[in-house]
């Protein structure tokens, strides 16, 4: 029999977290137009990561309080970090 493997969803979206936001800090202090390989990934991925960028802090602020505001979770660093991105990216422009 196959076992079913136990999916570690704040840990996915600790790292979805993190991803974004090196994706928007990154694209904030680099050219990205300047090669235009570099350029044409940043066009594919800045819809989805601008979804990201709005629901991550909703489903962290869900997780977190079902986790019952756990202070050491991934659960709490994932909302801190989205929140922080979210906020880098309205007032750096």
């Amino acid at each position: 029999m196959m076992e079913k493997q136990k999916v570690n969803t704040p840990l996915t979206v600790f790292v979805l977290s993190v991803v974004t936001c090196a994706f928007w800090i990154t694209t904030q202090v680099v050219d990205v137009y300047c090669f235009a390989v570099v350029g044409a990934i940043f066009e594919i991925l800045w819809l989805p990561m601008i979804g990201l960028l709005f629901a991550l802090p909703v489903v962290s602020f869900i997780f977190l309080i079902r986790g019952k505001f756990q202070l050491r979770s991934l659960r709490l660093y994932s909302f801190l970090i989205t929140l922080i991105t979210l906020l880098f990216m309205t007032l750096n422009n």
